[in-house]
């Protein structure tokens, strides 16, 4: 892939500035325009398309846009060597020629770069808004422009070559189904969040996951409720599904606050019979003692105000057994802690804990680069919002802590901000962790 990669950057870079630079050649011979037009219209719309046989096709767009701006790139190095030379060689005498050949090898260029950057800008996922934003402000500054050009370049890049590795690895392993449990999956998400068709909560797990046979249903429960309301929603949403696939139990993976609803639902409300697994993710089972402290220093005046502006916002959009308070205050330290002791860990039912570390909290995203040092001050190692102490339940826990200063925030371990982080594949440690519950049995 790279050298296919490499290769493609550089006959394109070679054409690109060929033709930014052939005025002269064109002046002399004019016929030559009906093979050089051609030729740019063919690398404008095919420039890469034969590195691999890419199905995704956002993908194979913002492929295509890096390597027209790689050829971009290195034709402007070109042709300012090029055009340096010929104008020296020619001005005064023939000014009109230099003239030309600079305004034929501006419009060549910049028709190549505004292919490539409108490509990456509409299709890149890991660039991001900042990196947008900042090529948008520099893109007039001369010299500060390429920096910023490089930086995009880098990023879209290592991109197209990790989402190209991704695929051609799914489809060398889609005939074994590694993920095809024997029951289905149901994925909880946490406090403040809705599961809907628009925003995945989950990002592009559930996508991963179901390309390598899964089975996955959501809980479409409240966005924020008690522990116990919520798992009066989820035990009603696991019998649709198990009369909707005709199956016997079903396998659950839960995000933080999830992961509470679902445990009370297995250990209070008689459903432990129905399922086979529940797996918790980042969840707070011992609580948050920042959240306590939040609760404390709030005034009763303020905390109904967010709280009723809160609930008559997600009123609007259809959610009318919305409670901010009941489920912040279920989150607390000694909430949780009542909580964990009343709810039994189920027999029958495989139980297994996930939590991570983040180590720099400028990587946690708003408002977790914030709450980090809260929960950092109040308890120690933490996600950006839950410590580490909180994580472990079941008979097995894993903690998660990638190589270097990143770490893994709480909104990282749902692929929150669809985010390709060195040292750990979100998405693959998801097969990994279902292609182990269809090796046990579930």
């Amino acid at each position: 892939m790279k050298v296919k990669f490499t290769i493609s950057v550089l006959l394109n870079a070679v054409i690109v500035s060929f033709i930014a630079n052939s005025y002269i050649l064109i002046k002399h011979m004019p016929q030559v325009l009906f093979v050089i037009i051609p030729i740019l219209l063919i690398v404008n719309f095919f420039a890469g398309s034969f590195i691999s046989n890419i199905k995704n096709r956002k993908l194979s767009i913002c492929q295509h846009g890096t390597i027209l701006l790689y050829a971009f790139y290195i034709s402007l190095i070109f042709s300012l060597v090029y055009q340096i030379s010929f104008a020296v060689k020619n001005i005064p005498n023939d000014y009109m020629t230099v003239i030309w050949n600079v305004v034929f090898c501006i419009i060549v260029n910049d028709i190549v770069f505004w292919d490539g950057i409108i490509c990456v800008y509409t299709t890149s996922i890991q660039l991001g808004l900042n990196l947008r934003i900042i090529g948008i402000l520099c893109g007039m500054i001369p010299i500060v422009n390429l920096i910023a050009l490089f930086f995009i370049l880098k990023t879209t890049t290592l991109e197209c070559i990790f989402e190209t590795k991704k695929a051609q690895i799914n489809t060398e392993r889609k005939d074994k189904q590694i993920c095809a449990t024997k029951y289905p999956i149901l994925m909880v998400h946490g406090v403040f969040f809705r599961d809907s068709n628009f925003f995945n909560y989950w990002g592009r797990i559930p996508k991963e996951l179901e390309s390598n046979g899964a089975k996955v249903f959501y809980g479409n429960h409240p966005s924020a409720a008690s522990v116990t309301d919520s798992a009066a929603e989820l035990k009603k949403r696991i019998v649709e599904i198990l009369a909707e696939t005709n199956s016997d139990k079903i396998n659950i993976i839960a995000h933080s606050k999830g992961g509470l609803d679902c445990r009370y639902a297995i250990s209070k409300l008689g459903i432990s019979d129905s399922v086979a697994s529940l797996t918790t993710i980042n969840t707070p089972h011992k609580g948050c003692l920042f959240a306590d402290y939040l609760l404390n220093i709030v005034s009763a005046n303020v905390k109904n105000k967010v709280a009723n502006t809160y609930n008559s916002t997600l009123k609007k959009f259809g959610e009318t057994n919305s409670d901010f308070l009941a489920a912040v205050t279920d989150l607390t330290d000694s909430r949780c802690k009542q909580l964990d002791a009343e709810m039994d860990t189920p027999e029958g039912v495989y139980c297994q804990s996930v939590g991570s570390i983040l180590t720099r909290a400028g990587h946690g995203k708003f408002p977790l680069n914030f709450s980090y040092h809260l929960v950092k001050f109040f308890s120690g190692n933490n996600d950006g919002l839950v410590d580490e102490q909180s994580f472990k339940w079941g008979e097995k826990y894993t903690l998660l802590t990638p190589p270097g200063k990143r770490g893994i925030s709480h909104g990282d371990m749902i692929d929150l901000n669809r985010e390709n982080i060195r040292g750990f594949d979100v998405r693959e440690f998801y097969v990994d962790l279902v292609s182990d519950l269809k090796e046990r049995g579930f």
